[in-house]
């Protein structure tokens, strides 16, 4: 494989796996009642990773989906990483105590840099930003406020206490099958010197294999929700295909 991952994404709502439409809460499609068993199937075909996403505790502001976390972490052997509802280090190293490999940090990213400094500095090399994009600026709480920054301004801002990854999400593409902002992908990550990894819209193999080819400017992987959901992209192939990249 070329070093560029395709990274399944489980997002969790009282307790089950769901996918919203633009980051709408009441928009919701379930997917299935067994995280762990989800987890286990995107295992099985081939994942490098988990992507899990605790979407009521983005909104709450706290965890809200231990259970059902820890359940997916002991579930598989590959590691996962978890956003949604992390703006505490108490928090966070909760969810590192769970298992978890990795910690996505949204809102606090954006409002809170010396926290995140802070959290750079105790868990190195564990901890992502996730930037969320609403028409070029920077959404956060579950996506419901819309800051004045730009993704870039804040990728910056982001690199220089220590994150050296972003998560990069166009919620006008998310759960949409649309295709992947990749234009600004790349230009986020030039732009502001981080990697990228490239999220929302994500529809079939081309759009996997256009977003690989960005590798080397700075685009290091994809999430993938809907299409693996509603089969328009097979992990399987995908996969096949990466490793010939």
């Amino acid at each position: 494989m070329c070093g560029f991952e395709l990274i399944p994404a489980i997002d969790l709502k009282g307790g089950r796996c769901v996918r919203l439409k633009q980051g709408r809460m009441e928009d919701e499609t379930v997917y299935g009642e067994d995280p762990a068993a989800m987890a286990r199937r995107w295992e099985k075909a081939g994942a490098p990773r988990l992507h899990v996403v605790d979407l009521d505790g983005a909104v709450a502001g706290r965890p809200e989906n231990r259970k059902a976390i820890a359940a997916i972490v002991k579930a598989v052997s590959i590691p996962v990483q978890l956003g949604g509802g992390l703006r505490t280090l108490a928090s966070m190293e909760e969810a590192l105590a769970l298992g978890v490999d990795r910690i996505v940090l949204g809102s606090v990213a954006v409002q809170n840099p010396k926290l995140v400094a802070e959290a750079c500095r105790r868990f190195p090399g564990r901890v992502l930003a996730g930037l969320d994009a609403k028409h070029g600026r920077v959404a956060v709480h579950g996506w419901q406020e819309t800051t004045p920054l730009s993704v870039v301004e804040a990728a910056v801002r982001l690199r220089d206490v220590g994150v050296d990854t972003v998560i990069y999400t166009d919620i006008a593409r998310d759960g949409m099958l649309s295709g992947p902002d990749l234009k600004g992908a790349k230009a986020l990550a030039r732009q502001a010197g981080v990697k990228v990894i490239l999220s929302g819209g994500i529809r079939d193999l081309e759009d996997v294999r256009r977003a690989a080819q960005a590798f080397s400017d700075g685009v290091v992987g994809a999430i993938t929700g809907r299409a693996i959901y509603e089969g328009t992209l097979h992990l399987e192939e995908a996969y096949r295909v990466l490793v010939a990249c």
